[in-house]
C-alpha cells in the first residue's frame, strides 16, 4: 500500500535529518508557540478582555452571527453599556461565553448598571440561561463585547470540538510539517 511506503520514507527523512536540524525545528515551533502566547497576551492588555477572540458556537444570534464565526472582542469598562449592544457574557455553572444582544439598561444612582440578554433568533430573553434568581446581568459578568468578526473561520474551531480525531489528525500533519519543512 502507497500508506505504508510514505510512513517509512518519512522515518527515513527523519533519522537522516542531523541532530541540529532536529534541534532548530523544535525551537523553530516553540517559538511559535510562544509568539503566540505572546500575541495573546498582548490582546487580552490591548482588548481589557480576558478572551479577546471567540467563536459563535450556536445560532441564536443569527441572522447577525453564524455559527463559526470569529468575534472580535473589546471589555474597556467605562465604556457605557447599551441596548442594543452585543455583548459576550459568562454565567455561572456554565463554562461556554454566551454571545448575545442587549435588549434592556437599568442604571442606577450610584452608576450600577444592570442588564438583560436575548439571542436575536431566540423567541424568550435570557432569564432561563441565567443562574437560578438572577434576573439581570452587570458589568462583572460581562467578557466582552463585539467590535468587528470574520464570518466562519471558527468553524475549524467548531469542527475539531464536533470531531475530535480530526483535532489530533489536524495536530499530527502540523507537527509532521513543521519537523520536515526544510529550509531552503
Amino acid at each position: 500500500g502507497i500508506g505504508g511506503g510514505a510512513a517509512m520514507d518519512l522515518f527515513g527523512d527523519l533519522r537522516r535529518m542531523n541532530k541540529r536540524q532536529l534541534y532548530y525545528q523544535v525551537l523553530n515551533f516553540a517559538m511559535i508557540v510562544s509568539s503566540a502566547l505572546m500575541i495573546w497576551k498582548g490582546l487580552i492588555v490591548v482588548t481589557g478582555s480576558e478572551s479577546p477572540i471567540v467563536v459563535v458556537l450556536s445560532g441564536s444570534m443569527e441572522p447577525a452571527f453564524h455559527r463559526g464565526d470569529l468575534l472580535f472582542l473589546t471589555n474597556f469598562h467605562d465604556d457605557p453599556i447599551r441596548a442594543g449592544e452585543i455583548v459576550v457574557f459568562k454565567v455561572e455553572g456554565r463554562d461556554i461565553p454566551i454571545v448575545h444582544r442587549v435588549i434592556k439598561v437599568h442604571e442606577k444612582g450610584n452608576g450600577n448598571i444592570k442588564f438583560l440578554t436575548k439571542g436575536d433568533n431566540n423567541e424568550v430573553d435570557d432569564r432561563g440561561l441565567y443562574k437560578e434568581g438572577q434576573n439581570w446581568l452587570e458589568k462583572k459578568d460581562v467578557v466582552g463585547r463585539a467590535r468587528g468578526f470574520l464570518p466562519y473561520v471558527g468553524m475549524v474551531t467548531i469542527i475539531m470540538n464536533d470531531y475530535p480525531k480530526f483535532k489530533y489528525a489536524l495536530l499530527a500533519v502540523m507537527g509532521a510539517y513543521v519537523l520536515l519543512k526544510r529550509e531552503s
